[in-house]
């Protein structure tokens, strides 16, 4: 009898407590609710030719599940700004969008936007929180990062003979989204594209955040699927010019003529599809320590991988200090378990 009544109670008490969550709420981050309207709009900005022809309802539930992680972990920071005073100014947020519209005509600016389904109070929302997060990230991990000047030179003697290049070299960075998962891969997201179609559609969504001014590391580091470079920020190093003979002559002329800074379009190759940034060009020959351009080199290497680090480890410690309930997720189970 005692069993029986303890059973109809906890039904009742969890009946109230599905009552009493919104039905527009998909989580709920320190008492912040995050709607199924902020889920869909995001998922549409990232996965904009989705269709339900197209991609199946499993696929579609498993992307936004990562596009919801995606905003889980953009509110937990955001409220780590606020409470830290970090947040942008309109200012701030004025000067990255003018930045943003200025390679553009007004045409093709907002051709950008509605390829990712934003409008521009949308986007300057989105510039908002993510200059705010990365705010308190240089408050907290950046800032705080101290390169001596016997770390570099460490580097330097461990590494001597990178630094005597026979050829001319391009320092190079990736992202990678392959048509099948890997389970080696460590991105920060965990985001993997299950076929070539959800291959596709990933890396078009990458390219135009890219195309919008968003960070190529940042994205290498939590979307890119190349186990050997993603937590690096997609950094390959130094490639000798003669290995690009191994590519094919329009790939290599496209490689040749980028200038420092610049991306590729997307790429399609054996393994996936990429997209590759030059970040400098150096000439043959030995580089001495003493040269500022080595200096910087060596100081920026250090530099990227201890924020890279931190950064995973600063995520990691935020989340197990929020309070965060992911509704969507467990519909997904209920739903799953009716079945």
């Amino acid at each position: 009898m005692q069993r029986t009544f303890t059973a109809i109670l906890a039904f009742f008490v969890l009946a109230a407590c599905s009552r009493s969550v919104p039905a527009n709420v998909a989580a709920m981050v320190n008492g912040r609710a995050i709607t199924y309207a902020d889920l869909e709009k995001q998922y549409l900005s990232q996965f904009p030719t989705n269709t339900n022809e197209h991609t199946s309802e499993d696929q579609m539930q498993s992307q936004k599940l990562e596009v919801l992680r995606t905003l889980i972990d953009g509110e937990i920071m955001l409220q780590r700004a606020e409470k830290e005073g970090l947040m942008a100014t309109d200012a701030d947020v004025d000067q990255k969008y003018n930045e943003l519209k200025a390679p553009y005509t007004q045409e093709e600016f907002q051709k950008q936007l509605n390829a990712r389904k934003l409008t521009v109070d949308d986007l300057k929302a989105q510039l908002r929180r993510d200059l705010s997060v990365a705010k308190l990230f240089n408050k907290e991990i950046t800032s705080q990062i101290s390169i001596s000047d016997k770390d570099i030179a460490d580097f330097y003697n461990s590494n001597k003979a990178s630094f005597n290049l026979a050829e001319p070299q391009i320092h190079m960075a990736q992202i990678l989204v392959t048509p099948s998962p890997d389970p080696n891969v460590r991105n920060l997201k965990n985001d993997k594209a299950q076929d070539d179609e959800e291959a596709r559609k990933k890396i078009d969504s990458l390219y135009q955040r890219l195309r919008m001014g968003d960070d190529f590391s940042s994205i290498a580091q939590n979307y890119s699927e190349d186990p050997n470079s993603s937590q690096n920020g997609g950094d390959l190093g130094f490639i000798p010019e003669s290995a690009l003979d191994k590519a094919n002559a329009e790939l290599r002329k496209t490689i040749l003529t980028l200038r420092p800074g610049e991306i590729t379009g997307v790429l399609r190759t054996a393994e996936g599809y990429r997209i590759l940034k030059v970040i400098t060009r150096e000439p043959a020959g030995q580089r001495d320590l003493s040269d500022p351009k080595v200096q910087q080199t060596i100081r920026e290497t250090l530099l990227n991988r201890k924020d890279q680090l931190l950064k995973a480890a600063y995520y990691e410690v935020a989340r197990n200090e929020a309070k965060v309930t992911n509704y969507f997720a467990n519909r997904i189970i209920g739903s799953k378990e009716k079945k």
